[in-house]
This record gives structure tokens, sequence and C-alpha cells, in this order.
């Protein structure tokens, strides 16, 4: 008798528990529904924006896995959400192909699913919109795009800070609230290895570091920060902020310590006090702000090395990243509009030789030739020389992507 009541109460308690599931996918089913993906965008706006949802994205796009969340299988199981890269950038003016080149690049080696959050101007939108629309059978990648929103205070001056529209990089912590973690990049800027690699530098973070970036130059005797700088900078040269990986989730927590008040300041609360304090004294904007804060918080910045971030200045005075010189360039950054002058056609040649690809693996593969040829024309020049490093990483990236059987990849 006791034997058949210990089977009863099995019975029942496995029925229990049943229930219970079946409840809590019904709750997690309704949650979906009310926030799902469909065609609006997972940003939530900041507190400045008021109710016009100027801070949301007006267009969402998306290609293959990364656009499906919380899918369920055949069974109804649900699966796990597949994880994605979050890219940043701004784009204002002239600065539609080069960032369209920049998305390639990524797009490219990656190999994660990708999602693009690109702060754009109005007039900017339906061009990028058409473009990224017809790259979805790639099925890597989904894409935001969002307009370019700045606090209703000082909104002009905040715009016109540095370069148009730069200094919308400080707010996307505040605009992009349900982001944990994002890679932010200038335009120009171009992936020589997949973007996963640096992503993966967010796990070398300790419990107090925030954010990363590279040093402004390895050899202080042509830095700039600790010869010119009338501000507080981090570290001996100061740091670029081109490249820029966050942990936000960790920076909207912080209280940054600074030397404006006894008090700490949260990150949406620091940034207007820096401004006003600092805008007559700062050359670089934004980047000048970024290195203030760290300055006084330096435990909370994770420093890469310059083959992350690599500019001309690596190489006009002669070769100083040596962490480039012995592996390749990882990520090259051509500020000083290099793309697009004659003045260092090194870069130039990178740059167009990734312009002018398209995905197919065969074109990809096939664009190592003519580009080393192209660059053993630059050798007149400082980065020339080195041409070499330009294309090591590049080399091995493609390698590494197409040169296997597809199931290896």
């Amino acid at each position: 008798m006791r034997r058949y009541l210990r089977v009863v109460v099995l019975c029942l308690a496995c029925g229990f528990c049943s229930l219970l599931y079946a409840f809590s996918q019904l709750a997690v089913s309704l949650e979906e529904g009310a926030g799902g993906v469909g065609g609006k965008p997972q940003a939530a706006a900041a507190s400045w924006l008021g109710g016009d949802g100027r801070g949301a994205g007006r267009w969402v796009g998306s290609a293959g896995p990364a656009a499906h969340h919380g899918r369920r299988d055949r069974y109804g199981v649900k699966m796990q959400p597949i994880e994605r890269v979050h890219l940043a950038v701004v784009a204002c003016g002239e600065r539609l192909e080069e960032t369209v080149t920049m998305l390639k690049s990524a797009l490219i080696f990656s190999i994660k699913p990708l999602q693009f959050h690109i702060f754009a101007e109005d007039q900017l939108h339906d061009s990028f919109k058409g473009i990224l629309d017809s790259w979805s059978f790639l099925q890597t990648f989904n894409y935001s795009l969002y307009p370019i929103t700045f606090p209703s205070e000082n909104a002009a001056e905040w715009k016109k800070l540095f370069k148009p529209c730069a200094s919308q990089r400080l707010f996307l912590p505040l605009i992009l609230k349900e982001v944990d973690s994002l890679l932010y990049v200038d335009t120009d800027i171009l992936f020589l290895r997949p973007v996963d690699d640096i992503w993966s530098l967010l796990k070398k973070f300790n419990s107090t570091q925030i954010a990363a970036m590279a040093p402004e130059h390895e050899e202080p005797r042509i830095g700039w920060y600790n010869r010119f700088a009338r501000h507080p900078y981090y570290g001996k040269t100061g740091v670029n902020s081109g490249v820029m990986l966050m942990n936000m989730t960790r920076m909207r927590r912080k209280y940054f310590k600074n030397d404006m008040t006894t008090v700490r300041l949260r990150w949406g609360d620091i940034l207007m006090p820096l401004l006003k304090k600092y805008k007559l004294n700062i050359t670089w904007g934004d980047q000048d702000l970024l290195n203030i804060i760290f300055f006084h918080n330096p435990e909370s910045l994770f420093v890469f090395p310059c083959q992350w971030n690599y500019r001309p200045d690596h190489c006009i005075y002669g070769s100083n990243c040596q962490e480039a010189e012995e592996e390749g360039i990882f990520i090259l950054h051509g500020n000083r509009g290099v793309y697009h002058d004659d003045k260092q056609p090194a870069f130039r040649a990178i740059y167009e030789a990734l312009r002018n690809c398209s995905f197919e693996d065969d074109n990809i593969h096939s664009l190592l030739k003519p580009l080393e040829l192209e660059l053993q024309k630059t050798v007149h020049t400082y980065c020339g020389k080195i041409y070499k490093i330009f294309i090591k990483q590049l080399t091995k990236s493609i390698q590494d992507r197409y040169d296997r059987p597809p199931k290896e990849r």
C-alpha cells in the first residue's frame, strides 16, 4: 500500500512541476510578444530625448541568424540566443563610402553575427539602408539606424566639437541602454582580422575596467599630449579613441572621480561639466574629454597594443609599433584623411582594395596579389618601406576564413 502511495505522490509532484514549467514558458512568450524584434530597435531613449523618441533607431534591418532572438526548435523548446558582436559608428557629412567600407571589412572576416548601430545624419539613412539591405544574402548581420542626437542643452556645441557629430560616441552608453557591451570605431577604420578577436578582449578586463583603447603615441618624442596638451590626459602619451571597446553596463553604474567636485559623478552627469570647464583648452574634442576622465580614473581603463589601432603616426617618422612589426596590423586607422590623398599611399592601397572587393570567396582571396603589387610601389615612403606588416595579418585572416573547407570555418 505504501508503495502505491509513493507512486501517487511522485506522479502528483511531476504534474505540479510540469504545470510550473508551462506557466513559465507562457510568461516568456508573452514578454517576447510585447518586446520582440519586429520593426523597432532594441535601444532605449536617453533621458534628454523626451517623448519624441529621437534616440531610438528609425530603421532596423536584419540578415540571417543575427536577427532571430529567442527562437524555438520544432519541439517548441526555446533555443539559446545567438551571441552577437555589437559595433557602433557615427557618420556625418561625406563619410558614407568610408563607413560602408569599414562595415564591409568587418563582415568579410568576422565569425559571430554582427549587430551594427549606425548613427548618421538624416540624409544618409536611405543610402545606408539601400546598401545594407543589398547585403542581406550574407545572413550574418543586422543593423539599426539612428539619428544624431545630443542633449538639448548645448546641442549645437556638442555637434561641432572637433569633427561633425564625433562627440556622439560619448552618449552611446546613455542611448543604447539595453546594450551591455559595444565596440565603437571611427568611420576610417578597417578590420584586417575578425572583429571577434578584439571583442574577446572584454574577457580580459579586470573588475574595475570599463573600457579599452590604444595609446595615442608609442614614441613620446613625437607625442602630442605630452608636448602640447593644456588639460589632464591618460598615461604618458594619452589614448586614442578611434577604436574604443566598452562594457557599457559598468560605465552606466560607475561613479567617476573628477576635478570639478569632491562628489563622484555618473557618466551622464560628468560630460556637460567637463565640457564647460575644458572647452577652451581641448583640441581633439571628445577624445580629450575621455583622456581627462581616465586620467582621474586610470584603474578603469584597459590599454591594448598599437596594432589594434594602427595609424600613420606609427610609421610616417619611422616604424614605432613593435607589436605590428611582429604580428602585423590588426586594425588600420586611416586618420589624417590618408585614404583619400597621396600622402600615405600604403594606407590608401589597403582602403581601395577592400572598398573595391565583393563578398565572393574568390574575389576576396584574389585581392592579395594585386594589393601587394600596389604596396610595393609605396616603398619611397616610410610606411611603404614596411608594407609587409600591412598584409601580414590580412593574408592570415583570408587564409583562415576562406582557405579552409566550409565545415572547418
